[in-house]
Parts: C-alpha cells; structure tokens; sequence
C-alpha cells in the first residue's frame, strides 16, 4: 500500500468515528435543553474540589460546544474552532494546560487572548459506555495553575458521574 492510500484509510476511519461519535450525542437528546440541577451540582463539586472560578459540562458538536452546567461562565456555547474541549476528547485520560499562554496550540485562542481570560484549563473526556467521547467536564482559571494527583482523579470521577447522569436521562 501507499502512504496515500493508508492516509486515505485513516481519514475515513476517523470520519466514521466521529459521526458515530455525533450519533451518540444526538442519541441523548440532551443539546440545548434547561439547566438540571444534577448537571449544576456536579459542576459546582469540581469547581470547589480545583479551587477553580470555572467548572462546565461541555458537549462537542459539528460546530460548536454547548455548555449543559456552568458555574463562572456566562454563555452558553462557543465555537468548536476556538474549543479547549475538542482536544480533550481526543485524549484517554484528563488533559490539562498549565499555561495556555505557553502551549503553541491556545496562546493565539481568543479565549486566552480575551475573555475570559482563559490561562489553565483541565478537562476529563465524557466517555460513554460505548466508548464515545461526547464532551468534557473541565476547570478554568484565569491564573496559571496545576492539579494535584487527587484533583485529576476527583475530575474524572466526576465526567463519569455526568456521563451515569446522562445515561439516566436516557432510559427515563
């Protein structure tokens, strides 16, 4: 084979994986739907456990990311384009940016640049049973920072908690 055709191969395979991946997130019925106070309260616990002014349940479409639960944000959505969100989901684990200021992907980002100000970013992969990777529930802050071991462990435990809280929205 050539190394087009292996390119070739591997765009259609990510191509299928994210439309099954926008499936699934259509599947919940949960875009664009009122505040929950399950989603609110979860987002308030990883706030206060990062010592973060900024905690959100982000869920990544086509074009945009839609924030489920916010706590230190005011809108409600962002584009895709300018996402933190959409790296993390492409990773296994709880990706964080020490300084976005520092990181060639985001010192550019409008989100760094302007409001809110954006320097550290934390963000645990919403994975579904199926393996898909819907959004994230990540902490901000507008200082550089890290997070302890313990930290990262309660914000993945949290993402798994959004994610039994949208399975039961479903079967209900």
């Amino acid at each position: 084979m050539s190394v087009l055709t292996l390119e070739l191969e591997e765009l259609t395979v990510a191509t299928s994986v994210e439309l099954e991946r926008l499936q699934a997130l259509k599947n919940y019925n949960i875009l664009d739907t009122p505040q929950e106070s399950e989603f609110d309260d979860i987002v308030a616990q990883a706030a206060a456990i990062c010592n973060t002014p900024i905690s959100l349940i982000s869920l990544i479409t086509e074009e945009r990311q839609w924030f489920k639960a916010s706590i230190g944000l005011e809108v409600k959505e962002t584009p895709r384009s300018v996402s933190f969100c959409h790296y993390a989901i492409e990773e296994e684990a709880v990706l964080e940016i020490p300084n976005a200021l520092m990181d060639l992907r985001f010192f550019k980002n409008p989100l760094v640049t302007g409001n809110p100000n954006m320097r550290f970013y934390a963000g645990a992969p919403l994975v579904t049973p199926q393996g898909h990777k819907l959004g994230t529930l990540c902490v901000i802050d507008t200082e550089p920072r890290e997070l302890s071991e313990e930290q990262r462990f309660a914000l993945a435990e949290l993402a798994e908690q959004v994610v039994v809280q949208m399975e039961l929205r479903l079967t209900n």
